[in-house]
């Protein structure tokens, strides 16, 4: 595979631990240091993998669904460094689920920036960042 293909599956990797709100999945997705740094819609700027952890457990806990229709993704690679643009069309639930039917789902738009090193062996995410967009945005 080309270091776009595996910067892809890297980046899957991580919408599909979101998705399935999986803590392990999204810890080996990650590196582990005190550059990481995440900024989710609405919330500051988390650094260091203490704060990265915890913004991902606390929403895991108040998300019991979530879906991401992924749009526009490009995928840009310069030596040991790697960023996704990508448009997050996202199909949520901030509900109980027990079974979709009772579910009052909502949807939300997000633009991400996904930064990943090169570890030697694997590309891992070091930046995540969401911003929000209004339905009613122009450019």
């Amino acid at each position: 595979m080309s270091a776009d293909d595996d910067v892809r599956a890297a980046n899957a990797s991580f919408y599909a631990a979101f998705e399935e709100r999986d803590l392990n999945a999204m810890s080996e997705v990650w590196e582990h240091s005190d550059r990481i740094s995440v900024t989710h819609p609405g919330w500051p700027r988390l650094e260091g993998w203490a704060r990265v952890v915890a913004s991902w457990e606390t929403i895991f806990a108040n998300t019991p669904y979530i879906q991401f229709v992924l749009t526009d993704e490009t995928v840009a690679v310069a030596d040991a460094m790697a960023w996704v643009t990508v448009d997050e069309n996202i199909l949520q639930s901030q509900g109980t689920v027990d079974g979709l039917s009772d579910v009052d789902l909502s949807g939300a738009s997000v633009v991400a920036t996904n930064v990943f090193a090169h570890d030697g062996e694997r590309w891992k995410m070091v930046v995540h960042h969401g911003s929000g967009v209004q339905s009613s945005a122009g450019p």
